[in-house]
Formats: C-alpha cells, structure tokens, sequence
C-alpha cells in the first residue's frame, strides 16, 4: 500500500499546486511506499507568505516564554511517538533501528534544549556617552528558509528549526526528497504543541526545483542549509542576490589520530563506528584513520577482523551498518572503491552482507582500504558511504599535515594518552570541533558544532546557535 503525504503550509496539509508527486523508495528493498509533494515555487510562495503572517501574527506576539513552552511541549509530544518516529526514520532513511532511535531521542532535546533557552537569550548594554543609554537586544531575522539533508533527517530538523522558533523566527523547510517523513510528522506534532499555524511550514520537492526556490526567495531573511559544497554553494549564491545571511555545514574528511601510546581497546571501536554509523552518509564520519607507524600492522590487523565481523542488512533487524539511500549513492560509492583499487589501494576486508538483504536493496558492506594515494579522491573528498582509509605517519608533525591535508575542516579525533600532545594537535588541527580520546561524530545538542575551509561557516547546536537565528538591533537613546 502507497501512503500519500503532504506539504504543511499555514497549519494545513496541502499537495503541491501542480499536483505533481515524487515517489519515496525504502533503500532496504528499492521499492516505493508513499509518495511527496513536488513542489514548485508557488508552493514555495504559500509558505514564506504564510511564515510572513504568524511572524506578524500570534507567533511574533508571543513571549519568550511562552515560545519556549510550546517547543518544550513538542519535546514530550516527540518523545511520547518515539517508537513511531523511530520506525519511520529507519523505513525512510534506510538507517538500523537503534541507531533511529538515538536520532529521535536527540531531535527531541533539541527541542528540549531550545525551549528551555528561549527565554533566556539576552541582549546587552554599553557604555557611551554621558546622558545616554545603549541597547543592543538580540532580534529574530523573520522568516528563515531551512534545507534539511536526507542523512539525519530528524535530528538535523531538531538542531535547525527548534533554534529558530527559541529566537522568534518563522520557518520554512525544505527536507530532502530521499527523506522527509520524520519532518512532516513532528511539524504535525508541533501543532498539537500550540505552535501558530505558519509559524512552521515544510514543502517537499526536488532540490532544483523547490529547494532553489526557496534558496532565492526574496521574503526568506536567514538560509540554513546542510549538504555537499557544491550545493552549499550555489545555496549561498543565491542568497547573496537578495543580502540574505546563511549558515553552511558541509562535507567533512575526519581524521581519526592513533598515536602509539593511544589506549586502542577504547579507541578501536570508536573509529569503527564512527565510519559505520549511518553507512558512513555523515558529514562528521571518521573516514580517515592516521596511525603512528610503530603500531600502524597492530592496528591495521584489528581493524580487519572488526571489519570483517560487521553485518550489513535491513535497517529494521538491527544490523551493523544499513543500506544506502538510494540507487545513485550506491553507485557513486561503489566507483569511488573501484577507482581506489585502480589506483593501488588495498582493499583489506569487507563486512558481511547479511543473506536476508534484498537483492533490490542499495547495500555496500563497510569496506577498510590501505595504500590509497594522498592525491586520490578517497583521500581527499568525502565518500559518503563507509569506506575507511588506513595512513601511516611518523610524529606529530606529519600527523597534523596528514590530518589538514584536505579541503575540509570539519570534525577531528586524537588518541593519545600524552596530555601535552593531545592539546599541541587539538591547537594544530584545522577543524570545527577536535575530540581528545573520544569522538562524538558531530557532538551532542551543548556543543557548537560547523566547519572551517570548505565544510563551511556559522555554527548551529549550543547557544551560538540559537544566537545565529538572530540579528543585533542597537538602540541609542539621548535622556540627559
């Protein structure tokens, strides 16, 4: 049976003006199991207009307070679907169950986190000239454009809008058209919450065609996307034609620093999940492991029966690593690996493929490469699938030129249980966030979390980024 879902706009569900659909395929089996909206710019139009009126409206009235009460309403609304939303997440995305349970979990403190901070995001006074007073209060932008990635569908949501609305903010989102279930439930859920209708509004579509859309659209006073570079930058391009701020979060090519004092029976499994996570469609995964030359065959021999102990299958039966979103992923991962080997790499092990996979899924059994070229694409540009890449290195030195040798900047890890090392290449290592003997793969709800060179600018989760849903308005006044 093919379940029919529909765009939210003004609080209502909608199909798109055209009527048009796009098919939503289960990367497990490759078959179709609902279908989208495919939205158009009109569609686009009806949801910055209806944003532009609940700004205006009920959901700019409202107190920080009050703002506050309802995301934190939709937390507990969240957390009482778990299992549903869970369900849902591992259907759409292709991702096994528990790790869509942790997804559901964090989307629901992100609302927990920003509905306890909205009401606490403060202003400031400064000192000038005698006579005066001098505020500069922290204001919403007005209607802000979101464009939610297919990996981590829920959690991204979470993470991006719940810090919009904290700020007062109306939101539009555009979810990817591989993955947008979980959005459009917890949109509906955010209306039982007491969020105005158009406070909230997701169109489904193509990214060429809704997406840029909304990326262009001259009534959108904030853009936050998640994606590839190229696409960020064309987002950011097209923002620029009407001076719109954007915060970008792309790729990533994560290094994981194994130094020959690093406790490896707490490290090793960390770096194996940090690139299995997800099939390694992560921004943050840990695609790159840089090992001391001393221990780099040790290392290398445990990674490969980790490797080879690994299940791939079905999202729903708890596997290891999941399928790939779709067709087009699993061929552009399965290239990347051909042209790899072509080049010299190793392949040193695979995972399993779990006999119950269907021949019609998108699956690619976690792979565990050596011998790559500095040079080649699997050393350089992100993957996307879970494809780990084995460096040997000699000192720190080479360690921190190995680790920024890239064009990404996003998310690093160093093992070592040398306090003063770990702090020397926390200080030398390009990236947004650096993790000593632990990886968070992106880190949780508390911590800023966005890039440096080509993985991006502005920082969303923690308190910067709720302040990035904001801008500064100074008021002067002259009282004598």
């Amino acid at each position: 049976m093919t379940t029919t879902y529909l765009n939210l706009i003004d609080g209502q569900p909608v199909p798109a003006s055209t009527g048009l659909t796009v098919d939503v395929i289960d990367p497990a089996d490759g078959e179709r199991f609902a279908t989208l909206p495919r939205s158009t710019a009109a569609d686009v139009d009806a949801a910055v207009a209806a944003a532009r009126r609940a700004f205006h409206g009920p959901w700019g009235r409202m107190t920080a307070t009050e703002r506050g009460r309802v995301l934190t309403r939709l937390s507990q609304l969240i957390t009482q679907h778990h299992a549903e939303l869970a369900e849902l997440e591992s259907r759409d995305a292709g991702k096994p169950i528990q790790q869509a349970r942790v997804d559901i979990t964090a989307c629901a403190r992100y609302f927990e986190y920003y509905g306890g901070a909205a009401d606490k995001l403060h202003g400031e006074t400064i000192p000038y000239a005698a006579g005066s007073t001098v505020m500069a209060l922290r204001v919403p932008h007005g209607v802000t454009g979101h464009i939610i990635p297919w990996n981590y569908p829920a959690q991204i949501y979470g993470r991006s809008v719940g810090g919009a609305l904290a700020a007062g903010n109306a939101c539009v989102v555009k979810p990817a058209e591989d993955a947008c279930l979980t959005p459009l439930r917890i949109s509906a859920l955010a209306l039982d919450a007491g969020l105005p209708p158009g406070a909230l509004n997701i169109v489904c579509g193509l990214g060429i065609e809704a997406g840029a859309a909304l990326a262009a659209h001259p009534g959108i006073n904030h853009i936050s996307f998640t994606g590839s570079t190229v696409t960020g930058t064309a987002v950011a391009q097209a923002a620029a034609v009407n001076h719109v701020p954007v915060t970008l979060e792309l790729g990533g090519k994560a290094p994981q620093i194994l130094f020959a004092d690093a406790d490896l029976d707490a490290a090793l499994p960390v770096v194996v999940n940090a690139i299995v996570q997800n099939a390694g469609q992560t921004c943050s995964a840990g695609s790159r492991v840089l090992i001391e030359r001393g221990i780099y065959d040790q290392v290398l021999a445990k990674l490969k029966a980790r490797f080879e102990a690994l299940r791939t299958g079905p999202g729903a039966g708890a596997p290891d690593c999941g399928p790939l979103i779709n067709r087009k992923q699993l061929e552009r991962v399965q290239g990347k690996l051909d042209s790899a080997r072509a080049a010299g790499a190793e392949v040193v092990a695979r995972a399993q493929l779990l006999a119950e996979a269907p021949k019609t899924g998108f699956y690619f059994p976690p792979a565990l490469l050596a011998g790559v070229p500095l040079d080649h694409e699997v050393a350089q540009d992100e993957v996307f699938g879970p494809v780990l890449a084995a460096f040997a290195f000699d000192g720190e030195d080479e360690a921190a030129q190995l680790a920024n040798g890239t064009p990404y900047g996003l998310t690093a890890a160093v093992w070592t249980r040398d306090g003063g090392r770990a702090l020397r290449m926390a200080h030398r290592i390009e990236a947004g966030q650096v993790f000593i003997n632990n990886y968070g793969a992106g880190g949780g709800i508390e911590l800023p979390f966005g890039g440096m060179k080509h993985s991006g600018y502005g920082r969303e989760k923690a308190l910067e980024g709720l302040k990035s849903f904001t801008t500064l308005k100074t008021i002067a006044i002259s009282h004598g």
